[in-house]
């Protein structure tokens, strides 16, 4: 339950020498393609090369970064041969290629992201007939696109890989069970829609529900009393001085809720959260009961707008001090 500060053993990076080069070719347009690039293709065609993976070659009268993003992501997998499973064990290959291709994402359109995973997992489904390469990558996308402590976790990117799990037909029944309960719980509270009414108690036995605080801003703070991750969360947010300037002018409330059942740690901690901070815990145990939050770890911060409607989902302190710095205007 508890997401620490320390983050999983991602060896492979986005800002690699690959990314670099792909970084280039979305922003470059016209010319001759990279020399490193097209030595690599002519390689691969003699079919003489070592592995290593081919980038397309974008077409010069793509000029513009986005078409440039939009054309790679289509056609980025287009000389990399899901066959040879060897790939399998060579991480500076599959792992490499994969956490560039996600980076490429954050250049285009939802769009073109939606239909580039299926396009990919088809191929990969095709031209490996024993599995092995599908599953792989089926794991590498869950490690960076789901996992809690991944440096580039975005679960909007990985709905388009759930739903084709469950589309597939030879997806296990195990398999499935599993991508439909993350496929439920992804598509709960996510970014721009509204987020699930929660209730909650304070310790003076006062109860409220989160949609009836009115504040421009409400920041939904899942936490743990016990979590280390929490208190360092919490002392982020009690020390940020635009957090604290829309507490104190009236345009930000801080719901901050105690899902577990240990009633007595909770009294025990609270009076150790900022008295300008809305300290509650949930006494009907119905966000898990129900599941109306993903609270696989915790701490988990939604920062909404004054309708309630997701700005940010499990976002960091930092980020959410960031966003309000830039929309709430100057002190």
């Amino acid at each position: 339950m508890i997401k620490t500060s320390t983050i999983l053993n991602y060896s492979i990076f986005p800002a690699s020498a690959c990314g670099i080069m792909i970084f280039c070719l979305m922003t470059c347009g016209g010319g001759e393609k990279p020399a490193a690039e097209s030595q690599a293709l002519q390689d691969a065609v003699r079919g003489d090369a070592p592995r290593r993976f081919v980038l397309p070659v974008i077409p010069g009268e793509l000029t513009r970064a986005g078409e440039r993003a939009g054309y790679l992501a289509a056609h980025y997998w287009d000389h990399f041969d899901f066959s040879d499973t060897a790939c399998v064990h060579l991480p500076q290959i599959t792992e490499q290629a994969l956490a560039d291709y996600l980076d490429v994402f954050s250049h285009t359109d939802r769009a073109a992201v939606e239909a580039s995973i299926p396009a990919m997992l088809d191929r990969a489904r095709r031209e490996d007939r024993s599995g092995t390469m599908y599953r792989h990558f089926i794991s590498l996308y869950k490690k960076y696109l789901y996992d809690p402590n991944s440096p580039v976790r975005n679960e909007e990117y990985y709905i388009p890989v759930v739903r084709y799990i469950l589309g597939d037909s030879l997806t296990v029944e195990a398999d499935r069970q599993r991508a439909g309960f993350e496929l439920e719980m992804l598509l709960k509270n996510r970014l721009g829609a509204p987020a699930t009414d929660v209730s909650y108690t304070l310790a003076n036995g006062q109860t409220g529900r989160l949609y009836s605080l009115r504040k421009e801003y409400t920041l939904l703070f899942f936490y743990n009393p016990g979590c280390p991750a929490c208190k360092e969360t919490t002392a982020s947010l009690a020390s940020s001085e635009v957090i604290n300037r829309l507490l104190l002018s009236g345009r930000l409330d801080i719901l901050a809720v105690y899902p577990d059942s240990d009633l007595d740690l909770w009294k025990k901690h609270a009076g150790e959260m900022p008295s300008t901070w809305l300290v509650s815990y949930d006494k009907g145990q119905s966000l898990f009961g129900r599941k109306l939050y993903d609270l696989k770890a915790i701490p988990s911060l939604y920062l909404l707008d004054a309708l309630k409607h997701v700005l940010l989902k499990d976002a960091a302190a930092e980020a959410v001090e960031q966003y309000l710095a830039e929309q709430s205007g100057p002190a």
